[in-house]
Order: C-alpha cells, then structure tokens, then sequence
C-alpha cells in the first residue's frame, strides 16, 4: 500500500504501527478481519489494482477516503482485507449503521464502490457453493447472437430477442425462435466461437479463491453446451449444465433437444448442487446479471447482481456495479 502514502488513514494502515490514530478530529482504531468490533456496522471499499490507476486517480481515491472517513465523525474502526484477487479492500466499522446520504456520498466516487457486509453473510473459509450465469457474467457476450452474427443472421435473431424483451415470448419460446434461425449454418462456428471466448475481467481470479478455499463452483445458463463445457474445463469448475444444439453432418439442425435450462433449472440447480456436495445453509451463492436469473438469485441464500438489469438489482443482496467478478470473495467473511 506504499503508493497510497498521500492518504494518511492508508499510510497508518498500511504499517505495523500503532493500534489507533487520529486525523484531526477523526479517530481511528484498527482490528483484524476476523477480531472486527461486535455490534459495529461493517462496510467494505473495493478499489483497483494500483498498477491500473494513474496518479489522478489514485489522488482522487485518496482524498475521497479521507474526506468521507472525517465526515463520519463517529468511533471507527478499520481494517486491511486480503483476498489474491487482487483488488484493494478496506473494511469500515461503524457503531451505527450508515444513512443512505452517508453511503451515497462515497458511492458517487469514481473508481471505487461501497458494500455493506451482513451478519449472515457467506464464511468465505468454509466450504461453500457459487452458481453463475454465463452469458454477460461469467463471459463479456452472448453466445447466440455471436453465433448469429457469425451465421449471417444477427438481424433476424434480434428480432426475436426483441419480442421477448415486450414480453410476447417466454424463454423457451424465445430459444427455440431464435435457434431456429441457426438452421444449416456451419458447425464450425461453435469451435470459433469457443476459441475466443472473452472471459469476463477478474473471472479466473474470483474462481481461482473460491476454490482455494474448498468452494465448488458451477455455470448455469440459457446458453449452449459448448461454450459451459468450455468454461468447466479452463477453469476447473466442478458441473456445468446449458442447453444442448442439435447438429448433424456438421450443420446446426436448428434446433435444441433435452431439458430446457430455463430460469426455473438454473434455481434448481443451486439446490441440487447444494444436496449433492452437502452445501451448509447460508453458504449458497449465485451470480447473474438478467431478469432470467431472478429465480436463482431468490433460491441462492445470498445472490449477487452483476451490472445487471434492474428487476435483478432489486432481487439481489448486493449488486457489483463498477468494478469486476475480483470483488466477489471480498463480499464474503472470515471469521
């Protein structure tokens, strides 16, 4: 934290110095993650790499910590969290819960983002189950309309995307409408389409600390086979289920056979998986970002909205905004 010095609360945090220390008329006293104060509201600030920030931004951090920190004017207590995700953690503890003028005044920061971190929430140190969507979360994009794009019919499958959003399809109305439209397009495409598969930023990094940890992790989504089976074998991940394309000769039938993963699979999936591996209550996590996912999100016993759509955001316990899939772990605790 050598590079934060301009700030005086992250200079005496970032020491072994002493147990408290005041700015003004600001005290501060330090705790270890796992020894926080009993009874203290618990908020984390989540910022970036410091190699990815220049010097104005990480000034702008710097003086929008401390000057939200003075303004509190209350007993706080503060604490460095370490994950190897690689993102900068810094826990808040506050005797009464902040307002939401309070929580707002940090939140409107560029560059960083506020959560407040439950009682209940997930023992990052036990084991535990994440499930994810895929598309526009675990991956920057949308499987089926890459694949249309690259069939020669993103304009005919928007369409139908279109009407679904209206709400004039469900979604395996909607699926099977838009497969459809991939009837007699090369197979190849797939194979393509896998090969550069954009992994959403800080994906490999969020899987790999869960993992350390004991955590199994699983990708449910209303996309294709392929594409999840990719993902479970790049990353380890323990199931993956999505729909299956129909192929013959090398052409996709345009169509899709088996059980539809459809929102309503993607919710049974965390309490399958759960049973499966014996997945202690309160230790069922899942991650989405679209109206599809809200099921899920409501079985899971915390589920987190990833620069999501707004039903979902209400839906969720917490919402990821600004940064990366690096934020997850440090939404969990350790005790």
């Amino acid at each position: 934290m050598e590079s934060l010095s301009q700030s005086t609360v992250f200079a005496w945090l970032s020491t072994e110095g002493s147990m408290s220390f005041t700015a003004g008329e600001q005290s501060y006293f330090r705790h270890n993650e796992t020894e926080y104060p009993k009874g203290f509201s618990r908020y984390r600030i989540l910022f970036s790499e410091l190699e990815t920030l220049n010097a104005t931004q990480l000034q702008i951090i710097n003086e929008a910590v401390d000057r939200w920190l003075e303004s509190l004017n209350c007993k706080l207590s503060l604490a460095l969290i370490k994950r190897d995700c690689g993102l900068n953690c810094i826990e808040v503890c506050t005797p009464e819960p902040l307002s939401a003028e309070q929580i707002a005044a940090i939140s409107e920061t560029a560059f960083l983002e506020l959560f407040e971190l439950t009682f209940d929430a997930p023992q990052l140190s036990q084991v535990g189950l994440l499930v994810m969507d895929m598309d526009s979360t675990a991956i920057e994009i949308e499987c089926i309309d890459e694949l249309a794009a690259m069939a020669g019919v993103g304009p005919a499958v928007a369409e139908v995307t279109e009407l679904a959003m209206q709400g004039e399809l469900d979604f395996e109305q909607s699926l099977r409408a838009r497969v459809a439209k991939l009837k007699g397009a090369d197979a190849e495409i797939i194979d393509t389409l896998c090969a550069k598969l954009p992994l959403m930023p800080g994906l490999k990094e969020m899987v790999a600390e869960l993992q350390s940890h004991g955590w199994r992790t699983v990708v449910a989504s209303g996309g294709f086979t392929p594409f999840v089976n990719h993902l479970k074998q790049l990353l380890a991940l323990d199931a993956a289920f999505a729909n299956k394309l129909d192929i013959d000769n090398g052409k996709l039938l345009g169509t899709v056979s088996g059980q539809v993963v459809d929102a309503q699979y993607k919710a049974d999936t965390v309490l399958n998986c759960a049973k499966q591996w014996q997945i202690a209550v309160g230790q069922r996590v899942a991650i989405g970002d679209g109206a599809n996912d809200i099921p899920m999100i409501n079985t899971a016993d915390f589920g987190i909205a990833y620069h999501a759509k707004p039903k979902l955001v209400q839906a969720a316990d917490v919402s990821i905004n600004r940064l990366n899939l690096k934020v997850l772990p440090y939404l969990f605790q350790r005790t």
